[in-house]
Order: C-alpha cells, then structure tokens, then sequence
C-alpha cells in the first residue's frame, strides 16, 4: 500500500491551504426543507448539519483556515456556524470566517454562479496568503483527508485538482462527468450531460466531480479574472471554469477518491428529498457505511446541553420499544414503538405512537396514538393526537408532500402552525401532557 494511501498529510501542505466552502444555494431540490434555511444548513444524522461534515473535514485533515461563502437565507446557518465552530486559535492564524455576499462588483449583483462567488472574494482570499485554495461544497456528506488530495495536486503539478467518485449512469446527469487518461489526467469534461459517458470498466457507472477542486492561488486569480471578463460566460466552475481549462490544454488532474484508503469511498450528494431521507436512514443500518461512531475522524458539530434520550413505559403494560433507531439527546418517548426511525434532538412522542421509518428533525412533537410511515417531520411539527401519516398515497400528496419514492414530507404550515418556530429546550414532559 503506497504512502499516499496511509498517511494523514497533516503537514506544510494544510497548513498553507484556505479552504473555501461554497454554502450559498437555496437547495431548491429539497423542497420545503430549504424554506426557512440554506441547504448546508439542513440538519442530518440526528444531531449534524450537513456542513459540519466539511468543517469537520477540514479540521481532521489539519486546514484550520476556513472561508464559508453564505448567501440564501443564511440566519441559521451563521447562527450554527457562530455558536459550534469559533473554538479555532486565532493568535495561530486560525479561523472560520462567514463572507455573506455583500454585492461588491459594479454591476451590483448577487452571486451569479460558483466561480463568481469566489472571484467576489478575491480581495480577501489574497489577504490570507495561501499557497493553495480548496473549494468544497457545503452540502455533501461524506470523509475524506483532504491532505491526501492536496499531496497529489502538488505531485502531478497541476494547475487544478478534481476530486471525483463514481456514480450509477442513471444518477450521474446529476453531476459534471469525466474521461481520464492512464494517468489519471482529464481529457474530457461535461457538467450535467443527458447522456453520461459510462466507465470502460463498467458501463453502469460514471466518474463523477464531487464538487471539490484544488488550485494555486495564482492560478485561480487568473482564472477568475478572465471568467469575469467573458460576457458569454455563466461564471461556474463545472459550465465554464473547467471545459475551459480543458479545451486549453490545461493540466486538469482527476484524484479518484477510493484511492484514499484511510477511509471508505462514501459519498452523498443529499440534494434531493428522496437522496436524503436515504442517507439518514442508512444510518439506522447495523455497520452504516458512514460511521458517525469512528474515533479516528470525528464529526465535530455544536449541540446544546440536553439531558439523555428519556424512554418511559411500564412492562407488561404500556412498555416502550425501539429498535434498529438513532435517537438524539433532550428527546422523551413515551410508551410507544419506534422502528428504523431517526429523532433529532428535543423530539417528544406522546403514548401509543407507531413510527416507521420517520426521520422527526429538532424539536418535533407527537401527539398520542399517531402512525407515521416513511415520514419527514422539518423542524418544530406539532403533530396532533391521531394523526396517520404514509397509508393512504393520495391523501397524503393533497395535504402534505409526496415524493415518487413514497416519502412523504410535512411541515409546521401543513400541521396550521401560522406562528414562528423558536427552538426549546424542555427537560421534562410537560408538552406531552398539554397534547392529550
């Protein structure tokens, strides 16, 4: 095994990389989930956000210089960012800094694609003196040593580095595909195709971008600068940064991800409803291909102090049961049954409730004698007593949201929550007696 596959490049390398997570997209994909929130910002895994797996990234693989780009309503994702990632030692010249878009340029715009939403930046990029920049996407899940990728960019002396994985042919559309040469090399580049260049080694699949790109500053700077200055340009990185660079005979290196043998190839692209809902439940799988539970490389996050997951039932009589289930800190369940279901912090379920499947986001209540089946709850659902939720497909498209996998998604509105939802922190069952 070589040495690029077992060593954590914590080294001049990090040290001397900005990474730049990309968080301002509204996700317009998942729905009403991006209502209230930007993407990154959607929680996951029962106590995450779905940033703190590139934050957590970056801090695992030694970058502690980090430079979220925020736009679409972008509250909560500041406030979580705010109050769980400001630990880093600034006398070190250690940071996660928050760059709002802030309508710099003449033509007084918001950010018109990826690539211009760093070149908006440039000014403050330059000031931190990296020697590389790493832009990630704030909205993927996955591990990954970003040192290794970063020891590769410099070895093959490329002016860009694209970290790329695999994909089913018929998911890959959704992304930028590529061709390689032996050596790893990008000879062709299509962001989006209707009809994905399979692998030669398997016509099922494709090689996809992951969406996270390795540069020298100088070289992006130049890039930028010319992007800006194409008025037939759509200023993105897959539509016109990277054919670009191709078409010119760039060298546009290609760094697979299941090369890095220190942690499994997972990746998510949790874009969809039905790609979300997916993702958290692979959790509730006995060895879940993504371990939230590895030592080695933690997902670092901010949680409220809540006290421990409360279970209350008498034997015999109105016992409670779960299994195959994650269940977060603050929540109360009382005398019901919970199966291949994952409840986020602060979660209370009244007597009598059937729950398969459910993934209830923070602060969630459930009145009595509910049953609820392939159900998202968003955050702060009261839930009346009585409630049945995925037995009857064409009630539910009218009331709530059904995707075509079968999952149906409700929020405060649809339960006729008009008032503003304000997280809590209850420590006792009080909201589940005021529901009876």
């Amino acid at each position: 095994m070589s040495s690029i596959q077992t060593t954590r490049f914590v080294s001049r390398l990090t040290r001397g990389t900005l990474a730049l997570i990309l968080s301002g997209g509204r996700g317009t994909r998942l729905k009403m989930l991006t209502d209230w929130r930007a993407k990154p910002a959607v929680p996951f895994g029962g106590k995450f956000r779905i940033i703190d797996f590139a934050l957590s990234n970056c801090l695992n693989s030694g970058i502690r210089r980090i430079s979220v780009l925020t736009q679409y309503k972008s509250h909560s994702l500041i406030r979580h960012i705010m109050g769980g990632w400001n630990s880093l030692r600034s006398e070190y010249g250690e940071f996660v800094e928050l760059i709002p878009a802030q309508q710099w340029v003449e033509e007084d715009t918001w950010y018109q694609g990826t690539a211009d939403a760093v070149y908006q930046c440039l000014d403050i990029i330059a000031s931190h003196h990296p020697e590389f920049i790493l832009i990630l996407a704030g909205d993927h899940v996955y591990k990954m040593d970003y040192g290794e990728m970063l020891a590769a960019h410099v070895a093959s002396k490329a002016d860009l580095t694209i970290a790329c994985n695999t994909a089913a042919l018929s998911e890959a559309p959704k992304f930028g595909v590529m061709s390689i040469d032996k050596h790893n090399r990008i000879v062709e580049f299509r962001e989006k195709p209707d009809n994905p260049k399979p692998l030669a080694m398997d016509p099922t699949r494709a090689l996809v971008s992951m969406g996270i790109y390795v540069f020298s500053l100088d070289y992006l700077m130049n890039e930028l600068q010319r992007d800006a200055e194409d008025g037939e340009s759509s200023h993105d990185f897959g539509n016109d940064i990277i054919p670009y660079a191709i078409t010119n005979n760039h060298h546009v290196q290609a760094f697979p991800m299941a090369t890095g043998a220190s942690h499994d190839a997972y990746w998510r692209d949790v874009g969809t409803i039905d790609s979300f809902y997916l993702a958290n439940m692979e959790l509730t799988e006995p060895e879940p291909a993504l371990d939230l539970y590895d030592p080695n490389w933690p997902i670092w996050t901010y949680q409220a102090q809540l006290s421990s997951a409360k279970f209350i039932g008498e034997q015999g009589v109105s016992e409670c049961s779960v299994s195959a289930s994650m269940v977060s800190g603050g929540c109360i369940i009382n005398s019901s049954h919970i199966s291949h279901s994952v409840l986020f912090s602060n979660v209370k379920v009244d007597s009598g409730c059937l729950l398969e499947g459910v993934l209830a986001l923070p602060d969630c209540i459930l009145g009595a004698d509910c049953r609820l089946n392939r159900v998202i709850l968003d955050n702060g659902c009261e839930v009346p007593a009585g409630t049945v939720i995925g037995e009857d497909p064409i009630g539910d498209a009218k009331r709530y949201y059904r995707t075509e996998d079968g999952v149906v998604v409700a929020n405060r509105s649809m339960f006729g929550q008009e008032h503003e939802y304000r997280p809590t922190v209850v420590q006792d069952n009080r909201q589940l007696r005021s529901l009876r």
